[in-house]
């Protein structure tokens, strides 16, 4: 295998600052499955993903909207399950590269670190941008420059104890499921059409007239519907300060996905029927749609919600995001004074100026054009994913095979079929977006090339802290059981 795994031979708890400063420094366990789950559904932003990139969904594919989100949901079952197995099998900060490198090998994981860090990057200005739309019924503001805003809030928010963000997000979180959920009361209760039309596929078309949705466009639309409910993944982020990984990695990624998915799905499919007509619908104005069928005061309501979902949002995505350059930076993937600033912990146990480096990047792409983000975000999301199924695909063999681990059903019919499906959908994608992932794709792997490979000794050493679940595993099967030979 061309894989480093390096245990952090501290206790679990033990906090980083009492480590020896030539060994990996770790993050603290201090959530469990409820924090962790309140973290990961924040961060699927399932009401400011609603009212935010849903809209431009709506703008292209009108009624089978609803049927696209709902066959990527289905997709991201087949997802979920790899990221469960694998993210048990390797609890890391460093989440899919780390997962994927521990697999597949070096160069693979490399290459997942850099799609990570373009997703990292783009969507929490992407759905930052929103904000300014949502706060019109009280302040006028540029979106750009509330986005912006929203940006640097979330960043100083991201400085703070993870314990405290993740009761400050669920806050945030109720307040967002309120809001998709009188969408979709409002809605149900104003249909306009049957539950036919939500496999009628249409669109209005110029002048108004509908026009009939391809199969090949919903297959398109794929890429941004895995976007959708993206955030779930954030679990394995976040496995490093889980308490006891083994089992609760896989309970919070499953349980994100299916409370994702359904405050997602059903004011889609409420809005897809209540809507006065075609135009309206693929106009995408959410908002104006609730103060038709309320009045303006609950359209206030709505609006002021999502405006809270979108800075929790941003919260939660710059926590996330951090996580996955402080673990780089711990893995040596930059020069070593570089390596040395990214791993920094503040005060309150956070990386503090990998924090930084992810929310000031952040506010400045709010003034790029927002439909190359999304396109890059897509094409980048579904390589990643892809490459995350053929690690799902190795994870069984060699020491793997018998770690304990949460074991996903059906493989390797699962991301057999997976890594097929992703292959197909990113074949499908403007060849703009392709071109300008696969350009940095090329930068990073020159990179590797010439920098990281030649120093591999020193150089991208994936960590893989020791946890209570070895722990457990190393008193159910002996002193040198398979848990501690799979890190040997």
């Amino acid at each position: 295998m061309t894989d480093t795994l390096r245990p952090s031979a501290a206790p679990p708890d033990a906090p980083a600052t009492t480590a020896d400063p030539d060994s990996p420094r770790k993050l603290r366990r201090s959530i469990g499955v409820v924090g962790g789950t309140l973290l990961t559904v924040s961060c699927v932003t399932p009401a400011s993903t609603l009212f935010v990139v849903v809209p431009d969904l709506f703008s292209s594919l009108g009624t089978a909207t609803a049927l696209t989100i709902a066959i990527g949901s289905l997709l991201c079952v087949a997802v979920a399950f790899c990221y469960s197995e694998l993210g048990t099998l390797v609890p890391s900060a460093g989440g899919e590269y780390a997962m994927v490198s521990t697999m597949a090998g070096r160069l693979a994981g490399w290459l997942v670190f850099v799609l990570s860090l373009l997703v990292v990057m783009i969507v929490p200005p992407v759905i930052a941008m929103g904000t300014a739309d949502y706060l019109a019924p009280v302040v006028h503001l540029d979106p750009s420059l509330a986005g912006a805003g929203v940006m640097v809030l979330a960043t100083l928010a991201g400085l703070l104890d993870l314990r405290a963000n993740a009761w400050i997000t669920g806050v945030f979180l109720v307040l967002e499921v309120i809001a998709a959920a009188v969408v979709a009361v409002l809605g149900f209760a104003h249909g306009e059409r049957g539950a036919g039309s939500l496999v009628s596929m249409e669109a209005a078309g110029p002048g108004g007239h509908p026009d009939t949705v391809t199969a090949m466009l919903v297959v398109s639309g794929l890429a941004i519907a895995l976007f959708v409910t993206q955030g779930f993944s954030t679990a394995v982020y976040l496995s490093e300060e889980l308490e006891n990984p083994r089992r609760n990695v896989a309970r919070t990624v499953l349980a994100t996905l299916a409370i994702s998915s359904v405050i997602i799905l059903v004011p889609v499919v409420a809005i897809t029927l209540g809507a006065p007509d075609l135009a309206a619908l693929t106009g995408g104005d959410i908002g104006g749609m609730v103060t038709a069928w309320s009045n303006s005061a609950v359209g206030t309501f709505v609006s002021l919600c999502v405006a809270l979902a979108i800075i929790n949002a941003g919260i939660v995505m710059v926590i996330q995001n951090s996580r996955v350059l402080f673990a780089s930076a711990r893995d040596k993937a930059w020069p070593a004074p570089v390596n040395g600033v990214l791993s920094k912990l503040g005060r309150f146990g956070s990386p503090w100026v990998a924090t930084l480096l992810v929310g000031v990047p952040g506010a400045v792409l709010c003034f790029v054009d927002l439909d190359t983000l999304y396109g890059i975000t897509g094409v980048s999301v579904t390589s990643m994913y892809l490459l995350v199924a053929v690690a799902a695909l190795l994870a069984r063999r060699g020491p793997h095979a018998h770690a304990p681990a949460w074991r996903m059903p059906l493989w390797p019919a699962m991301p057999v079929v997976l890594i097929a499906v992703l292959a197909y959908v990113l074949s499908t994608q403007e060849a703009r977006h392709l071109l300008w992932t696969g350009g940095i794709t090329a930068v990073a792997t020159l990179y590797w090339v010439l920098y990281l490979r030649p120093r591999r000794g020193t150089r991208w050493l994936v960590t893989v802290p020791e946890d209570l679940g070895t722990a457990e595993a190393r008193g159910a099967t002996g002193p040198a059981g398979p848990a501690e030979s799979a890190r040997a």
